[in-house]
């Protein structure tokens, strides 16, 4: 009878089969784990070092403009900050006119050669931006006001300006005019220090779209 009774029984399953099954499972899920770890490790490493490079080139795009500039910084008629090159307004226009003053063409003329030979080894664009101050269009003597607002104002400076800068030598094709009116001021228009700043014509090089359709060219 007992014998009848052991025979009914099924075997245990042993501990250490269970404890090896449990370490499986383990070393499984340690092993997915740090596959994930080592697959974030990697990416993070790859945009770190694509963020480093893009530094360096814009560090080195920085300081070939510094070197192409160098005559008319040290000379205090332009500024560089950020890639931006920068203009006075009074320097290149009288008040609420889109004529080049004598001095504003010399500088314009200073800047041209460099400027070209920057554009022409890096294959890339000039764009000229017009900027105002926030005060409204005045009437002249006459009566009448040359232009209808401050947008008009900024994108007739701007055309002005890339019309003298083709002019003077840069090819058409690596040059154009953008306004932006009072926007974007760099300083407060509550003072004539601050509008004074505000009124300038800035012109950055910019990377040249390619083709419709065609791949950007890669650029170091």
């Amino acid at each position: 009878m007992r014998d009848e009774l052991d025979a009914g029984l099924e075997p245990s399953v042993p501990v250490w089969a269970v404890f090896g099954d449990l370490m499986s499972g383990l070393v499984g899920a340690f092993v997915l784990i740090l596959v994930g770890a080592l697959g974030m490790q990697l990416d993070l490493a790859a945009k770190l070092q694509a963020e480093v490079q893009q530094r360096q080139a814009e560090t080195q795009r920085r300081e070939a403009l510094e070197k192409a500039l160098a005559g008319p910084l040290a000379a205090g008629r332009v500024t560089l900050v950020n890639g931006r090159i920068g203009i006075s307004g009074s320097v290149l226009f009288a008040f609420n006119s889109a004529d080049l003053q004598p001095e504003g063409r010399q500088v314009l003329k200073s800047l041209a050669a460099p400027v070209a030979a920057y554009l022409r080894a890096r294959d890339e664009v000039l764009m000229v931006s017009g900027f105002t101050d926030d005060r409204q269009m005045r009437q002249t003597k006459e009566g009448n006001r040359p232009f209808a607002d401050n947008w008009e104002l900024s994108a007739q400076r701007a055309l002005t300006v890339t019309r003298a800068l083709i002019e003077e030598g840069i090819p058409s094709s690596s040059v154009f005019a953008a306004a932006f009116g009072s926007e974007q001021a760099v300083a407060s228009n509550a003072d004539a220090e601050g509008r004074a700043r505000n009124r300038r014509v800035e012109m950055a090089p910019t990377p040249r779209q390619p083709p419709s359709g065609a791949p950007a060219k890669a650029r170091e």
